[in-house]
């Protein structure tokens, strides 16, 4: 009789699903994920990608801001192998630091915008009733906008800059990551284990950030994967209007805008095309990586 109390009180604990197992749960979605050679490569594109972000001011040969007086060409040469851009300043310089400024307002973006997302999403999912109701309106108003016009209007009006784009992408993209977890919360608020921590007296913030929120991250971190690939194109986009990031200050985008030019884009690949095949292969890495958490997190979709 001793021996069956502390046996009975652990089955009345409420249980996760999967979290006795974390640990093989976690193992198996790694060797699921290594399985997928595309997501595997892309995973190391990103990794040269964050080591030349941290370390792109010890690595550049020059200043990526300084302007090289002392040549009469802007074409390569072996001081400058991506040759000049048309101030004078060294394309390959400016071309590793650009991956600083790229890569930070792709995470930097989808950081606020998951944030507000999951924070919302939770809220309409769980509560439901005229929470709900109220958050999705909104966010049905923010998708009646077409995104890409809705960004160009709001950057023109708060200026043009690396953190006006951050905040901008941060603060218009979260409506389809509230979605996702609207539903997520939805089928979850429903389950055995958040009936039974309900059923103990569990306050609604620990069954929502303790119970249901972990079983519903998988989703989440591929939206968020996804989403980082989309904010470096439109950065991009608007760097290449003049709505972005600003010169001097590089990124991939203001670097294409030389390739506006005729002239540039037949005589002079090497001021565009880096910058092009930077922001190409970037966006395929990430989606490589998107492609291959999804698969790892949903065996459904195994091949």
């Amino acid at each position: 009789m001793l021996l069956a109390l502390p046996l009975a009180r652990r089955e009345a604990e409420p249980e996760t699903p999967g979290r006795p197992d974390d640990a093989t749960g976690a193992r198996q979605v790694i060797r699921r994920f290594l399985r997928h050679r595309l997501a595997v490569m892309g995973l190391v594109i990103l990794a040269a990608l964050a080591v030349l972000a941290l370390f792109g001011r010890q690595i550049a040969p020059h200043d990526p801001n300084a302007i090289i007086a002392d040549v009469t060409t802007d074409a390569p040469s072996p001081g400058h192998p991506l040759g000049l851009d048309p101030v004078g300043r060294d394309n390959l310089s400016r071309l590793i630091d650009a991956t600083r400024i790229s890569l930070s307002v792709g995470v930097g973006s989808v950081a606020i915008y998951v944030t507000i997302g999951v924070i919302l999403g939770a809220l309409a999912g769980y509560f439901g009733g005229w929470v709900d109701m109220v958050i999705m309106r909104l966010a049905d108003v923010v998708l009646s906008f077409p995104t890409l016009m809705l960004i160009l209007v709001v950057t023109a009006v708060v200026g043009p800059s690396f953190w006006n784009v951050i905040l901008v992408l941060g603060l218009l993209g979260w409506p389809p990551v509230a979605r996702l977890v609207r539903g997520e919360f939805l089928t979850l608020r429903e389950r055995e284990f958040t009936q039974a921590a309900r059923a103990l007296g569990a306050r609604d913030s620990r069954i929502i950030f303790r119970h249901i929120l972990p079983n519903a991250s998988g989703p989440i971190l591929v939206a968020a994967t996804f989403g980082t690939a989309q904010a470096i194109l439109v950065e991009a986009a608007l760097s290449f209007l003049g709505l972005g990031v600003q010169p001097p200050q590089a990124s991939w985008g203001n670097m294409l805008i030389a390739a506006q030019s005729l002239t540039v884009l037949e005589e002079k690949p090497w001021m565009w095309l880096p910058p092009g095949l930077m922001i190409f292969i970037s966006v395929l890495a990430i989606n490589f990586v998107g492609d291959g958490l999804r698969d790892a997190l949903d065996p459904r979709l195994r091949r």
